[in-house]
């Protein structure tokens, strides 16, 4: 077997179980080195494809799009759910914040509304929220996006440039330790970079289906980065703080 077929059968066997032991994986080629075997992770690894974690697994990286925003609020409810009540503890009174795009972010809306806070957005979605309103809501204007009910682009950066928040909270389409943050549009990963410069506190929220996941335009990286999620990773709370 050429390296070609023996890396193609590494993704195959990882697209059934995302996560193997190194140990499990020899089992797979039986006639094949560990020196091989390791050579053709590294390979992988080295384009991309894969990801080889702390303990000797392997997990596959996948290539996570741009789901539209109505099947987006169907998913992972609970999970979703949990990291805005989270969220919602973050943020009192007085605080001028920046509410990304996303349906965890629509559902952070709903919990922190009636606050007396500040906050700017770029969530379309908001329009059709209720609630018992206390906060100052500012709309920052843009080109609208149905697939994520966001708006973006030259517009949206020029209002951005001046101003200044005491915390962000952002959506996510992908997170790891190795490539930082990750959206499926260029105008999305320029807009969170341009907020999370201007954000003294900066919030990922983040479900754990997303750990691991690359999306196909990088945002930024991690440092100065909490993130806040339904359960926490291992390889990534080593390099940051996880609310969970």
């Amino acid at each position: 077997m050429v390296p070609y077929e023996r890396q193609q059968k590494i993704l195959s066997i990882l697209k059934n179980v995302e996560l193997i032991k190194f140990e499990e994986l020899k089992k797979e080629f039986t006639n094949v080195s560990d020196s091989t075997l390791r050579r053709d992770l590294k390979e992988l690894e080295k384009n991309n494809k894969i990801e080889n974690l702390s303990g000797g697994a392997i997990k596959i990286l996948s290539a996570v799009g741009e789901i539209p925003i109505s099947t987006r609020n169907t998913l992972n409810n609970d999970k979703k759910e949990k990291i805005a009540s989270l969220a919602a503890d973050e943020i009192v009174d007085g605080d001028v914040i920046y509410l990304d795009s996303g349906s965890t972010c629509s559902l952070l809306f709903k919990e922190i509304v009636s606050k007396r806070i500040t906050i700017y957005t770029t969530n379309t979605d908001i329009f059709a929220l209720g609630g018992n309103i206390n906060s100052e809501i500012i709309i920052l204007g843009g080109l609208f996006n149905p697939i994520n009910s966001s708006v973006s682009g030259a517009l949206t950066e020029e209002n951005l440039k001046d101003i200044y928040f005491n915390k962000c909270f952002l959506g996510v389409n992908g997170v790891s330790d190795k490539f930082g943050v990750t959206t499926p549009t260029i105008e999305e990963a320029v807009k969170k970079r341009l907020v999370k410069n201007h954000s003294d506190t900066i919030y990922l929220l983040c479900d754990s289906t997303k750990f691991h996941k690359l999306s196909n335009v990088k945002a930024f990286n991690l440092e100065g980065v909490t993130i806040i999620s339904d359960e926490n990773d291992l390889k990534l709370s080593e390099k940051i703080s996880i609310i969970h």
